[in-house]
């Protein structure tokens, strides 16, 4: 018989995680430690897959996820970068609509300072440009990219699954079958799990559920010259973005344990 508990708490970090034995969530209510599921300001970003290795069971008390988008992109700029040194790059996120999205035109917000006005648009009736802290947090994620990447987000009025369309400018002159022999690689070996790779005719509806970060589409990519690549890939901001956050619990957990080994590095912290 197993029994699970609840709890009629509004506010999450009022439940008294520390006598059901939780260790990771919420500080106030007597967790240890915090993965914040989003951007955040001065917290270590980790992405897992990319530099979740970087983390520190003495040093981390609180860590951000960053965003999906970002765990979305960020293994691709690695492979790019490990590959063919990338110079620059620009990342657009065609994105699902969210939660905190109007389903009508309306107010913003209060809580999000950073929203732009046509932010308050409404979801259903719109395509909505809108910033993102993808190029931010990729700067942190990979430190020799700082001041080389940007980012759009537009919200599109569809439920679920998003895609990053990424260009890149790259040192190293390369094919698109070398770009696709390096995703495939990846996909098969270091980032098994972590980064799908499809060569079938696919739209949006055929990633719901991915449990992917990132699903590299190879039919969708342009080779506009061997040195500007754009590519695509498709994510589940949902429910891909859940199975990374329990990976890097489960991590967490086994470093904290001294089941893994464990190397100290010096992490990027959130925004300036």
């Amino acid at each position: 018989e197993t029994r699970i508990a609840t709890s009629q708490e509004k506010q999450p970090w009022k439940i008294p995680w520390k006598n059901k034995g939780v260790t990771y969530l919420h500080i106030d209510g007597g967790a240890k430690k915090v993965i914040i599921t989003a951007p955040s300001v001065d917290a270590p970003m980790l992405v897992f897959g990319v530099n979740h290795t970087c983390y520190s069971p003495k040093r981390d008390s609180v860590i951000s996820a960053t965003s999906c988008t970002t765990n979305c992109a960020a293994p691709i700029v690695k492979i790019m970068h490990n590959n063919f040194e990338v110079l620059e790059a620009m990342i657009t996120s065609i994105h699902a609509m969210t939660a905190c999205q109007n389903t009508v035109d309306g107010p913003i917000e209060k809580h999000r300072p950073t929203a732009l006005w046509r932010d308050g648009r409404g979801a259903i009736q719109n395509i909505i440009p809108t910033a993102t802290g993808a190029a931010k947090s990729l700067a942190k994620i990979i430190p020799e990219l700082k001041g080389k990447i940007s980012a759009i987000a537009f919200r599109v009025p569809i439920p679920n699954v998003s895609l990053c369309d990424m260009t890149f400018r790259v040192n190293k002159p390369a094919t698109y079958e070398e770009v696709k022999e390096a995703m495939k690689e990846a996909s098969e070996g270091q980032l098994k799990d972590v980064l799908g790779y499809t060569e079938d005719d696919c739209v949006s509806s055929d990633f719901n559920h991915t449990t992917y970060s990132c699903v590299f589409d190879a039919k969708a990519g342009i080779p506009q010259t061997s040195t500007f690549i754009k590519i695509v890939a498709w994510y589940d901001n949902e429910y891909g973005y859940a199975y990374r956050i329990a990976d890097l619990v489960q991590y967490m957990c086994n470093a904290d344990f001294g089941n893994i080994p464990v190397k100290e590095q010096v992490l990027e912290h959130g925004d300036d």
